[in-house]
């Protein structure tokens, strides 16, 4: 019987479990010759040894003891007491690298076990050092106890994996207890042409750590003044521009554990990688991995559907381009406040004086909705204005929500649906932005209305949530606590005066029709330049694009939402017949504005009634489409979406957009897109502002910095 298993460990801790470069590659070395932390590490004798003349390389191969805790039995067949493996360890300075590879001595015809474990630094941060290893394990035969063979090889392993870590911050501590908090890199020796002039050679080997960026930082860190002068153009401490700067992280993002932080640089060069030159703010990643307590995965789940929603309805523009209708202005019994004692934005909401049934039946649930947001965008810009005042991050505010006057009005089944799904969409996309919640005057009314809602709300958000009941708040522990006595609201006996509206009930003469409201609501949603069209297997979505004069260019700027597609563009002199939409009942979709629209008949062929004018591009999902193409004839294009089906890659190091959002399609063979098209003069091409739109996509309020760029040839560029 042979067993043949691969123990390739998930301790792939480049980055989850960074730990700060102390440095281990000294503090593994104390390892040898034996180690008192690792039992079964009896002993261990140098083989060989190899030195590079300038001390670069280190390679040193020895053999090691092991005592296995195996059944006394087992060793007594086997007829040994020990089993001694060969390890061989690469040190290379120049590097700063460290490869360790090991493999059995003793049954190596038997049983062959092979181990990889590597050191390197970081790539985004020079002070950080990551830890991978994997290993592989092929019993042939063993006198019968294969199986028991390989579930010791398997708990050994495990055991020394838990321990890996431990052992080498134990070393770390060591050195520190030794003084030892900084060893100087490697550096090339000088060569001295003379004796007179040693003086004036040595004077270069300062800068010989050769990391330009890292200087001040390292001088800041280990509290060592370096001889190289500061150069301007090297970043200065505490600024947003020198992003893993701790004076900066502190100052703007608060206090992260070298995991949490690590999760945050991870999670935003996945975003430069798939969203390039739309990147959110620090600040706006570390809620949604807040959000997942730190599981990358689910965070990058989250913001990737966040991401695409935002730009869909253009929320980045709500606060410049939405107006809110005048009833909202008068009758929405809401407004922001001061701040807490804590420096959060504080909003004030006089629930209970608010007419929700009346604004319903006034604006429908969409205005609602909007006007929601415009709050939520509004409290992220205050959140990064106090950062500024306060000197420490601010990324979060204060509710206070006043119940007097709550009764079974508020509970009106439309209302409370609309209140639904309000919270549904404020918890999926502003997620760690309520830092507390203040409920005053709860009536008996208010545990009906909890209990409807509260099934809604995040766990960790309703951690968040002060109720008091009649005038409870004014005792020990209420809102003095968390609000100064100056800026209490005058309604609730403080002394200032509050510019919340009062609400009041809301005209019925200023109610509107459901046909109205539904006209309405589909207006507010479709204000974007961009259409949404699903694509099934079979079913492409196709748009035609009529040219008269040719040279004309045809611009898009599609993203994809869920699936792989094929984008095509094709040419026709004769017009396709009127579109067909899909009449599947299967592949019916539910979001706002989806369709399929099908131009090219059945009975067309290719290179008959219809040309390809462009090579077929393939479009993973998550990708961002941006291109155009130069018309060499009059006559019909057609721009098509079309399904594509293509095994998931394995070969990178973080997964693509498309197994992120896996668990988004409704169905294997569905796919969605978000496009916008545009045709223009050629001679207007370069300069049109309109052409340069279509070229980028906006998540501008959130992005840090975006790109743009105009085609005036025929190509797409792809933002991954």
């Amino acid at each position: 019987a042979a067993s043949k298993g691969s123990l390739h460990s998930p301790l792939r801790i480049n980055c989850d479990d960074c730990f700060l470069l102390l440095p281990p590659l000294q503090a593994y070395e104390r390892r040898f010759p034996t180690c008192p932390l690792i039992p079964m590490f009896v002993a261990s004798d140098t083989v060989s040894e190899y030195k590079s003349e300038d001390k670069a390389i280190h390679v040193i191969e020895r053999r090691c003891k092991l005592d296995i805790d195996a059944p006394r039995l087992l060793k007594k067949i086997a007829g040994v007491d020990y089993v001694y493996f060969i390890q061989k360890n690469s040190l290379n300075r120049r590097e700063r690298t460290l490869h360790i590879e090991a493999y059995n001595e003793t049954f190596s015809n038997r049983v062959i076990i092979n181990e990889q474990c590597s050191y390197t630094v970081h790539p985004d941060n020079e002070d950080w050092t990551c830890f991978e290893q994997s290993a592989s394990l092929d019993i042939k035969s063993f006198f019968g106890f294969e199986s028991t063979v390989e579930k010791i090889a398997m708990k050994q392993y495990t055991s020394n994996i838990k321990k890996g870590k431990e052992i080498i911050e134990y070393y770390l501590k060591q050195l520190e207890e030794e003084g030892i908090t900084f060893i100087p890199r490697w550096a090339p020796p000088v060569e001295c042409k003379s004796e007179s002039s040693t003086s004036h050679t040595r004077r270069p080997v300062s800068p010989a750590v050769n990391i330009p960026d890292s200087a001040t930082k390292e001088a800041l860190n280990n509290k060592e003044t370096l001889n190289t002068s500061s150069s301007p153009s090297e970043p200065i401490a505490g600024t947003p521009d020198d992003k893993l700067d701790a004076d900066y992280i502190k100052r703007y993002l608060g206090d992260l554990t070298p995991m949490q932080e690590s999760c945050l640089i991870r999670l935003r060069q996945w975003l430069q990688e798939t969203h390039k030159g739309k990147i959110p703010k620090d600040e706006h990643i570390l809620r949604f991995l807040r959000a997942r307590d730190f599981n990358i995965d689910k965070a990058r789940e989250i913001l990737c559907q966040s991401l695409t929603w935002r730009k869909q309805h253009q929320v980045d523009y709500i606060l410049d381009t939405w107006n809110p209708p005048q009833v909202l202005q008068d009758y929405y019994a809401g407004g922001w406040h001061h701040h807490d004692k804590d420096g959060r934005p504080l909003y004030v909401l006089r629930l209970g004086q608010m007419d929700t049934k009346g604004l319903v039946r006034a604006l429908g649930e969409e205005a609602l909705l909007r006007y929601v947001l415009s709050i939520n965008e509004e409290g992220l810009r205050r959140c990064e204005e106090n950062t500024k005042v306060f000197g420490r991050p601010i990324s979060s505010w204060t509710c206070l929500v006043d119940l007097e006057g709550l009764n079974m009005r508020h509970l009106w089944r439309p209302g409370v649906k609309a209140l639904l799904r309000i919270i549904e969409v404020v918890e999926a996309n502003y997620p760690e932005t309520l830092g507390r919640l203040l409920i005053l005057r709860a009536p008996r009314v208010f545990p009906v209305l909890w209990t409807l809602v509260s099934p809604f709300i995040d766990d960790n958000t309703r951690k968040k949530f002060l109720i008091y009941a009649g005038n409870d708040y004014q005792g020990p522990g209420g809102l003095l606590d968390y609000i100064d006595k100056e800026i209490i609201p005058d309604f609730l006996g403080g002394e200032c005066m509050c510019e919340v509206p009062e609400g009041g009930l809301v005209p019925k003469s200023l109610y509107r029709t459901a046909e109205e409201l539904e006209n309405d609501d589909i207006k507010l949603w479709t204000e974007t330049i961009y259409q949404s069209a699903s694509v099934f297997k079979g079913a492409p979505h196709e748009v035609l694009v009529q040219i008269v004069d040719a040279s004309s260019v045809i611009t898009w700027d599609f993203d994809v939402c869920k699936g792989d597609i094929v984008f095509n563009i094709f040419h026709s002199k004769r017009a396709p017949q009127p579109p067909k939409k899909d009449s599947l009942g299967a592949h019916s979709i539910t979001s706002p504005g989806g369709n399929n629209v099908q131009l090219i008949d059945k009975v067309w062929q290719l290179g008959r009634d219809y040309s390809m004018v462009e090579s077929p591009l393939i479009c993973k999902e998550g990708e961002s489409v941006q291109g155009s193409h130069v018309t060499r004839w009059p006559g019909f294009y057609i721009l098509q979406w079309k399904f594509h089906s293509m095994p998931a890659c394995a070969t990178t190091n973080l997964p693509r957009v498309d197994d992120v959002l896996a668990s988004l399609q409704v169905s294997s063979h569905k796919c969605k897109v978000m496009y916008y098209t545009e045709v223009i003069g050629s001679e207007d091409f370069r300069g049109s502002m309109t052409s340069l739109e279509s070229s980028h996509s906006g998540f501008s309020q959130l992005s840090a910095a975006t790109t743009s760029s105009s085609q005036s040839h025929s190509s797409s560029m792809i933002s991954r």
